[in-house]
């Protein structure tokens, strides 16, 4: 198992942290995002399509559950699994977490039957309005070259 842990001091240190970790995802990549309401998960997912050439603002897809981003290479997808408690999990999601993209799936817990064995979980903890404490954690070690950018290696 890899482990790393950081201490962000600002949503723009977030923001660089992901954009470390997204040069290298790769298509096929599954990356599980945990943490309360207000986090940083989301800015996280800003941070790395921001690193792929996208400026626009990035929202949670919430309500919408999905929000692919095929003008970025790889493609990403952005899944919130938050309203998908006790709620029939079987509309397809699937065919983009197998798909040929980097998937980002926020509330994962939600639909844990459809998360890959192989997957990076980041874990952000809110210490302050500013500050978050990110765990990241690969128990399969498929990510070392994540571990190793991320420490400078």
């Amino acid at each position: 198992m890899l482990k790393y842990k950081v201490i962000s001091k600002s949503a723009e240190e977030t923001r660089k942290l992901a954009a470390k970790i997204m040069e290298k995802l790769r298509p096929g990549d599954v990356v599980l995002l945990t943490g309360d309401l207000g986090a940083g998960k989301t800015t996280f997912v800003g941070g790395a399509l921001a690193s792929l050439g996208y400026n626009d603002h990035v929202i949670s897809p919430t309500f919408n559950i999905l929000k692919c981003y095929f003008e970025v290479k790889p493609n990403v997808f952005h899944i919130d699994a938050y309203r998908l408690e006790d709620q029939n999990i079987d509309i397809g999601l699937d065919e983009y977490i197998e798909g040929n993209g980097v998937t980002f799936i926020e509330w994962p817990k939600f639909i844990e039957p459809l998360i890959p064995n192989k997957h990076l979980e980041i874990s952000l903890k809110r210490i302050s309005d500013e500050e978050r404490e990110i765990e990241i954690e690969d128990l399969t070690e498929s990510y070392k070259s994540v571990f190793d950018a991320v420490e400078g290696k």
